[in-house]
């Protein structure tokens, strides 16, 4: 499987996520969202200027940043 930056993932696509890069208060923001290492997502979509990115994970919808999502590494489905 194929690991990539969430920003470059597409509506629909689902996968695991492998990491979080960012340290700091940013790494302990994305964390405390429920977005570490193992959680399965799907891209529920995005803004019209592709900012911010919409996502669903353990049975609620989250929005990120592009700026945050880029700290995150994740593996997709085939």
């Amino acid at each position: 499987m194929q690991v990539i930056n969430m920003r470059q993932m597409k509506r629909g696509q689902t996968g695991t996520i492998k990491r979080i890069g960012a340290n700091g208060q940013m790494g302990c923001r994305i964390r405390d969202m429920g977005l570490v290492p193992g959680t399965r997502i799907t891209i529920q979509g995005r803004a019209p200027l592709k900012d911010p990115v919409a996502l669903r994970l353990m049975g609620f919808t989250l929005t990120l940043r592009n700026s945050e999502a880029d700290f995150i590494l994740v593996e997709v489905d085939s």
